[in-house]
């Protein structure tokens, strides 16, 4: 009966293993209806913010900011790569990090140095393996991002752009479309690009005047840019996890399936081999 004790062990631990992802699946689908939540509250935001920036722009006050200066031909650039802290989400990080690889290899190839920073263990792990320089790393940044985590990573790069020692930046992130795509995209966040104006025109009271109101809006712009970036991949993290999560759990359940099977018929020919065993003790005796 070893055969029977082994499958039994493995029973257990295929039994012990489902726990585990079942209880991983439960915290990632509560996890992301809060993030998905926060991904939405954000962008209503996001949109009003570019429908004023598209509405005040004009060729003559683009001039006067510096991040909307579009350089002839960009030499320095700047890519932001998110990623998460852990793993067990199937391909999310491993989709990100191909995306951060074409667009550096594509910047390259066009003749500009490429500044990358990292947010998460996962990307900054892989790009140390390779040998890839880091100009700056984030690990802290939770599956909360806050406004302040945004300010943080764009402020400093704004400066750079806005005193012309970069010529771009770049966004790496997941964007969250649904529980079941969230492909990774690149967004260039600096020079800013002023969104299309829509349809229905609005008309602002301007105070003092549409020149102030730029310099205000097009850093809160970059930011918020940044922050809906950080909420989405958050987002598209637990969704990965949880799916991931999901079919090791119907992958456990479909193992046991089959252990179980295996188990009872090594159980029921156990039982036969005895009982036979017994009948042909029993005729020997008669015999």
């Amino acid at each position: 009966m070893a055969k029977g004790r082994e499958l039994k062990t493995r029973i257990k631990s295929v039994e012990n293993t489902r726990k585990i992802t079942r209880t991983m699946e439960m915290v990632a689908t509560s996890k992301m209806k809060r993030a998905q939540d926060r991904v939405i509250a954000a962008r209503p935001y996001s949109q009003a913010l570019g429908d004023v920036i598209a509405s005040l722009y004009s060729a003559d006050l683009a001039e006067r900011f510096a991040l909307l200066r579009q350089p002839a031909k960009p030499r320095r650039t700047a890519v932001i790569l998110l990623t998460s802290n852990r793993g067990l989400a199937g391909a999310f990080n491993a989709n990100l990090i191909k995306e951060a690889r074409a667009t550096i290899a594509r910047l390259e190839t066009e003749g500009a140095a490429v500044d990358l920073h990292i947010v998460g263990r996962k990307g900054l792990g892989y790009f140390r393996y390779v040998g890839r320089a880091v100009a700056s790393s984030r690990t802290d940044i939770t599956d909360r991002p806050t406004v302040e985590n945004a300010a943080e990573l764009a402020n400093d790069l704004m400066k750079a752009f806005a005193a012309g020692e970069l010529d771009g930046v770049y966004v790496i992130y997941s964007h969250f479309r649904s529980v079941l795509s969230a492909p990774p995209t690149t967004l260039q966040v600096l020079p800013v690009t002023p969104p299309e104006r829509g349809t229905k025109s609005r008309d602002y009271i301007l105070a003092p005047n549409a020149e102030a109101i730029l310099g205000e809006l097009l850093p809160s712009y970059v930011r918020n840019a940044v922050y809906r970036a950080l909420v989405e991949t958050a987002a598209a993290e637990q969704a990965a996890r949880r799916t991931a999560m999901k079919n090791a759990t119907d992958n456990a359940s479909d193992m046991l399936n089959i252990l179980r099977r295996t188990y009872n018929r090594a159980r029921q020919a156990s039982i036969t081999q005895e009982i036979a065993e017994i009948v042909g003790g029993a005729a020997a005796l008669q015999g």
